[in-house]
């Protein structure tokens, strides 16, 4: 499955990535062990574990250069809805693996395992 980031297509991930909604709440639980807050804000997203097994160094080089600006604008296939979701998303640790090189420069020309979370802003 495709992701955008910024309105840019990227390659299509291989290993999906987890979908979480968080709900913030205002407080826990009583002294009862009962449920006594309220619901604050609306429902957040993660997308958890973004990953490509196998990127050229240019493809990962760009994905990452979105983030220059850190938060960007982030279209991911919505489980409520059955469609796509835009929201303004932040990069959490991007991570991967070189495994090949120029043999002149000795640059990474091929990364694996190719990671990114990318958790939403909260806004309304």
């Amino acid at each position: 499955m495709a992701i955008f980031i910024n309105g840019h297509k990227y390659p299509n991930y291989d290993v999906g990535p987890g979908l979480i909604i968080s709900t913030n709440v205002s407080d826990g639980l009583n002294a009862s062990g009962e449920f006594v807050g309220r619901r604050v804000g609306r429902d957040k997203d993660k997308i958890d574990g973004l990953q490509w097994s196998r990127l050229d160094a240019k493809t990962w080089a760009a994905i990452l250069k979105e983030f220059e600006e850190f938060v960007v604008t982030v279209k991911f296939p919505d489980m409520r809805t059955c469609g796509w979701r835009t929201e303004r998303m932040y990069p959490g640790d991007r991570t991967a693996n070189p495994v090949e090189e120029d043999p002149e420069t000795g640059l990474p020309t091929m990364y694996k395992n190719c990671k990114v979370n990318l958790i939403d802003c909260g806004e309304l």
